[in-house]
């Protein structure tokens, strides 16, 4: 905290009394970017120096308004040395250097300044006997506003424990460089505390990162922090535990890249803080009812129970609710207060609340009514002392339903299987004289009048309908009487769905004072209907995560009451079209495992409900990515031994994807080229600058053959990562084997070695790295790399060499550019040159544009621009191209390649010998302001002649010849 920058590498040299070499002086690299107002360090060393082992350093500035004018600040030696504007902060150690060892310091500038910007050159007097090498070393300072903003509402926030809570921190920056920010959390447990926990943080690197105290919190999910919007911060903690009190606050830091590739916080700002208050719950209220079915006339009794610490010592205030409206409450001195409306029924004693214990309270309403139906619950406050009307503490009690029925007949509601028996439930209440019990069926498949079933008398006699005498096809019905008001008819056998339909029950009461009939009916369904759902919570797993089915199961008939088997069907990725059985749990709990994926039995959890299944894997592998099913098969506990399932149901597929672990490879892709003789050794380099620590890798070198055609890629040589090779088609002669040779240098080099190189050889060269991790089974690749590109070239002969400076150049429109290809230094007589141009778009493919053959014929490969080309060779070495009349499209990189070639066979053949590229040259168009247009010699010459020369004269436009373009007005 503080924004006071610090030095966490610093290069350090050996010592000068050691060294043989130059002397050099080196500084932090710049350009540096920090923010006013803030500590700043810069470094600087020398090493190679002979003398004492502790040098002297002088620091001085060029500012920006003079940029060659030396200002000197501060040395380890001079006292006198700084310039007037900084002579008091000198002083004052507002600026001081601070010698981290003998040959290495830094200098602090306590609160940089606006004025602090410019170039700092950091200096060290010789103490050589000669002078030799470098003894000074420049770095670039630049001072930027200070945008970064931190802001959150200091408050306090009481919650109980197991309470949310929730943060927010509004974090902005408004730097013009490109920088990151980290926004983390702190807690004080007291004030005036130095040292503050971490609670979790938001790294520059995007990561979320959790104080030791808080992790577990944090694995969990409890412990979460979002950005919501462009910049606001939210902390959410799901559960406030008592060692979350005290006072939290946000700090945000801004960090920048420097250019070593080091990032710097270069500012921080902290919020204010917020107190955090987590009072202790051990009030517990739970509420019971002695009886919650009732009918009219009944008595109910509610009891509310409180537990608590010490409750006996506590004061405690109850409310009583129903359908969240207030009843009545009995305050700590045991007082009843009733709502208004409930007032007359207490006088008349038809409601009660008292206060049983300091720990049981009791409600009690008598002759309840169907207004007395509905949600009761209770809630309980602890007070200091009996009058208090502040709240220490209060909970609420669940709520528990009370129903008050008149009497009425009400049936049961079964839903079956074709072949379990059918049972009907006639419940009278409020009955108080003989009853008489009619059943009777509305088939649903056949609409008609009702058919009777069977009618019990008041004295018990049962009589059976017509179509329910016959007891070989459904069995024979019996009754059963559980209660005085409760009447069961069993049906043994349902046949089919044809059984299903609308029954009821028709109870008639009989008594001297008056008699009544009430109905009542149920549907019932008859069915062998099942089905089965699979779903998982998530589609794609990370390797070794594990991940759970669920096989959810649906029938029109209560599967608790019915054997059923569960089978787990795998179809592996890539579909094969053939599902194996994993495992299938039978009716009793038994599992069988099937052979085909034998992996699975050692890691795979199952668990079997009467509606779901769950399977659960246990560290995912790759073996474990396909599509999954399962399959439910129900019995009749008659025929369960026969073996023949009465229905099957198998379910629709889920996907499981397996993620492998992220790769996170890094292959060195800087271009370079490497020069030889013919017949020398060389070696390609390939450098892995990242990866992980228990990772093998494959290395596959590739050749791509010199232009013109953009070759596809020649395989050298693949050395897996069991370090086998395997040579590509055009390297698998033993020759070729025993000339490219992979080797690994260090455990992050490989290099490809060529031995006697020839012209053939000549190319660009690369490797692909792959990364193989050993993860639980097998051998798994993780992902690939390719590195930069490297150019092989075979030296021209003696001194000759082609100029491989890049260059930059601009043209307008309609004129004309030279393109400049020299080959330096005199050439063998006996050789012959040849010379091809390309062109490319910066972001496309290099073309060929022209040839010029060893024989002089020059080749146009893109015939729209022969008329525009012009190949100047003044001397023997010179290829200068000329573009005429210069387009828009004609923008981009050019380069120029020279082929050496000697006679062979007594000037048969010709054999390659060297190529040379030249640099590029970045052509840029400007668009033109007139309608001039230049013309190519060739062409003006042959307008010319066209305009005057006989219709029978042959012109071509090589029949011109000149040195320049000529602009031409075109209308």
């Amino acid at each position: 905290a503080g924004g006071v920058e610090g030095v966490t590498s610093f290069p350090l040299s050996l010592g000068g009394f050691l060294s043989t070499g130059q002397r050099v002086v080196t500084i932090q690299k710049g350009p540096l970017y920090r923010v006013r107002g803030s500590h700043v360090t810069l470094w600087c060393k020398v090493s190679g120096y002979q003398g004492p082992a502790e040098q002297n350093f002088q620091w001085s500035i060029y500012l920006p308004s003079a940029p060659e004018r030396e200002v000197q600040i501060v040395s380890t030696v001079d006292p006198s040395f700084p310039y007037a504007m900084y002579t008091q902060r000198v002083r004052s150690r507002g600026i001081y250097v601070e010698r981290v060892q003998g040959d290495a310091v830094l200098l602090h500038i306590i609160e940089l300044q606006d004025q602090d910007a410019g170039v700092y050159e950091c200096h060290t007097p010789s103490t050589d006997e000669r002078y030799f090498g470098s003894y000074s070393a420049k770095t670039n300072l630049s001072v930027i506003a200070d945008t970064l903003s931190a802001s959150m509402p200091p408050q306090v926030l009481n919650h109980a424990e197991g309470d949310a809570v929730e943060l927010t921190c509004e974090v902005s920056k408004s730097t013009v460089q490109h920088t990151h920010l980290s926004v983390g959390w702190y807690r004080l447990q007291e004030a005036g505390e130095l040292h503050a926990e971490e609670v979790l943080t938001l790294s520059k690197d995007f990561v979320l990162r959790p104080g030791p105290s808080y992790a577990q919190r944090f694995l969990a999910g409890d412990v979460r922090l979002n950005k919501v919007g462009n910049t606001t911060y939210k902390l959410s903690i799901g559960g406030a535990e008592p060692s979350d009190q005290g006072q939290l606050y946000c700090e945000a830091a801004e960090w920048i890249e420097d250019p070593d590739e080091t990032w710097k916080d270069i500012s921080h700002k902290q919020t204010g803080r917020t107190l955090l208050v987590v009072m202790s719950r051990d009030l517990s209220v739970d509420i019971a009812a002695a009886e919650s079915s009732l009918s009219e006339g009944d008595t109910l009794q509610l009891n509310c129970t409180v537990e608590s610490q010490k409750s006996s010592s506590k004061h405690f205030q109850v409310l009583w609710f129903l359908n969240g409206m207030e009843l009545a409450r009995v305050d700590p001195h045991g007082v009843l207060i009733w709502k208004e409306e409930y007032e007359e029924k207490a006088k008349l004693g038809q409601l009660q609340a008292f206060k049983q214990s300091n720990t049981v309270y009791v409600l009690a309403i008598y002759e309840v009514t169907l207004k007395n139906n509905g949600t009761y619950h209770c809630s309980v406050s602890e007070v200091k002392t009996p009058g208090d009307f502040h709240s220490i503490q209060t909970n609420q009690s669940s709520g528990v339903q009370v129903d008050v029925k008149p009497p009425h007949v009400s049936t049961s509601t079964p839903q079956v299987m074709a072949g379990d028996a059918l049972i009907l439930l006639c419940e009278v209440q409020g009955e108080t004289g003989p009853v008489s019990v009619q059943w009777w069926n509305l088939p649903l498949q056949h609409p008609g009048p009702r058919v009777p079933v069977a009618i019990m008398e008041p004295d018990g006699t049962l009589r059976l309908g017509s179509a329910y005498r016959d007891s070989g096809t459904r069995g024979s019905l019996w009754l059963e009487k559980a209660s005085s008001s409760a009447f069961t008819l069993v049906i043994p056998n349902t046949l089919d769905e044809g059984d299903g339909g609308q029954y009821g029950c028709k109870a008639t009461e009989w008594s001297r004072d008056q008699s009544w009939t009430e109905e009542g009916e149920t549907a019932v369904t008859v069915s062998l209907g099942l089905h089965a759902t699979l779903r998982s919570r998530i589609a794609t797993v990370k390797y070794g995560q594990s991940f759970e089915l669920i096989c959810q199961l649906s029938a029109s008939y209560t599967l608790e009451e019915v054997p059923v088997s569960v089978g787990w069907l795998f179809q592996p990725s890539p579909a094969s079209g053939h599902y194996h059985e994993l495992v299938r749990v039978l009716p009793r709990g038994t599992m069988a495992w099937g052979a085909a994926q034998p992996h699975f039995q050692g890691k795979a959890q199952l668990a079997k409900g009467a509606a779901a299944s769950r399977l659960h894997i246990h560290s995912a592998a790759a073996a474990d990515e396909g599509t999954y099913q399962c399959e439910v098969e129900v019995w009749r506990r008659n025929t369960l031994l026969l073996g023949q399932p009465v229905a099957t149901a198998r379910s629709n597929a889920v996907g499981i994807k397996v993620v492998l672990p992220e790769s996170k490879l890094q292959v060195a892709t800087k271009e370079s080229s490497v020069e030889i003789a013919g017949g020398a050794d060389t070696a390609v380099e390939c450098r892995i600058v990242f990866a992980q620590n228990n990772s093998q890798f494959a290395i596959t070198w590739y050749l791509l053959p010199p232009p013109p055609a953009d070759a596809t890629p020649l395989q050298i040589v693949r050395a897996d990562y069991t370090s086998v090779l395997e040579y590509g088609a055009e390297f698998s002669s033993p020759a070729q084997k025993s000339r490219f040779l992979s080797q690994r240098v260090s455990s992050n080099v490989f290099q490809l070695r060529i031995l006697s190189a020839n012209p053939g050889d000549q190319g660009r060269y690369y490797c692909v790295v792959e990364e193989w991790l050993w993860l639980v089974d097998r051998w798994y690749k993780l992902g690939e790399g390719a590195s930069g590109r490297t150019m092989l070239e075979f030296k021209l002969p003696g001194k000759q060499a082609l100029e491989k400076t890049n260059r930059s150049i601009s043209a307008r429109e309609g004129n004309e550019v030279t393109l400049n290809c020299l080959l330096q230094g005199a050439r063998l007589p006996t050789t012959h040159l040849s010379a091809t141009w390309f062109h490319g778009e910066e972001s496309g493919h290099v073309k060929p544009l022209l040839t010029l053959h060893r024989d002089g014929a020059i080749e146009y490969h893109q015939e729209s621009l022969a008329g525009r080309l012009h190949l100047r060779r003044p001397t023997a070495g010179d290829f200068s191209l000329t573009l005429c009349s210069v387009e828009e499209g004609d923008a981009g990189v050019y380069r120029c390649q020279v082929q050496e070639w000697l006679p062979q066979s007594k000037g048969k053949n010709w054999a390659l010998q060297a190529l040379a590229h030249s640099g590029y040259t970045q052509l840029t168009t400007i668009q033109a302001g007139n309608g001039l247009t230049a013309l190519c010699p060739s062409a003006v010459m042959f307008l010319l002649l066209s305009i005057t020369a006989p219709s029978s004269t042959q012109i071509s436009p090589s029949s011109a010849s000149s040195v320049s373009c000529y602009p031409l007005l075109v209308e």
